[in-house]
């Protein structure tokens, strides 16, 4: 017969249970962390997107205010309707695009679901609150309505709208296209696809895009657009917890394109 195994000594099982608390607190303030973050990114996207509404704003009441001061000097009464008609229509615009920036900045428990991939797109497209054309922008979106994946759209949505926000950076000064595709991967995965024609990522920067903290945007030079440098780490991360993958190819002076692989709900 083996020799018995001894008792593990008072000391050793205090050290243990010493260490197995550290490391369970550690985890604890790593997700901790990881919910600040995102909670900040949020918060970016929803400064981007509010920038874009009051922008809007502008425009979208200075026809309100015109046809009211029209129809009062001429004491018109049909156009005073269409003053109200206009004011009507012109609040509503701002009432949905209000509605959109404050769902980006909810932070929900995660709850997956099989959804539609093209509501996804259009969410976020709505969440820029500014039509690209305006800019000189052609946007395109070829997605065929069937395709369905397994994922929480607001946290899609966010990715979609942080990949989005980059595009239109990159192409703002450029015209040009963005495209937003997607296609069936086999039985099991849908390939979705964001790509622009701007100004493109200089390949030794490419491997680094999905670092915290890194960003492709000069402060010095462009303090109008600054990147914390999160939005592509948290957009991984975000992917990647839906058993998915995201990757980039770009090339300076043509374009990026970016690449996400998500769980078909088919």
């Amino acid at each position: 017969m083996g020799k018995p195994t001894p008792p593990i000594a008072p000391r050793q099982a205090s050290v243990d249970l010493d260490l197995r608390s550290q490391v369970e607190n550690l985890e604890q303030r790593f997700i901790s962390l990881r919910d600040q973050a995102r909670q900040a990114q949020r918060l970016a996207s929803v400064g981007m997107a509010a920038a874009a509404l009051a922008h809007e704003s502008r425009n979208l009441i200075t026809p309100i205010v015109g046809y009211a001061k029209k129809a009062l000097d001429d004491d018109d009464v049909e156009l005073m309707r269409k003053a109200l008609r206009i004011a009507l229509e012109r609040c509503a615009t701002l009432s949905n695009m209000s509605e959109r920036i404050l769902g980006l900045a909810v932070n929900e428990a995660q709850s997956f679901r099989s959804v539609p991939l093209l509501e996804c797109v259009e969410e976020a497209v709505a969440c820029l609150c500014r039509d690209v054309a305006k800019d000189g922008i052609t946007m395109k979106t070829d997605i065929d309505p069937e395709i369905v994946v397994w994922a929480d759209p607001k946290q899609l949505v966010q990715v979609l709208f942080n990949l989005l926000v980059n595009a239109r950076q990159a192409t703002v000064d450029r015209g040009g296209r963005i495209t937003i595709s997607a296609s069936l991967n086999g039985e099991e995965q849908v390939d979705l696809r964001v790509c622009d024609t701007g100004s493109g990522i200089p390949a030794d920067q490419l491997g680094m895009i999905f670092e915290p903290f890194f960003t492709t945007k000069n402060k010095a030079e462009d303090r109008s657009r600054p990147g914390a440098g999160l939005g592509l780490a948290i957009s991984k991360d975000i992917i990647e917890e839906h058993r998915g993958t995201i990757s980039v190819e770009s090339e300076v002076g043509k374009g990026t394109t970016f690449t996400i692989t998500l769980p078909s709900s088919g």
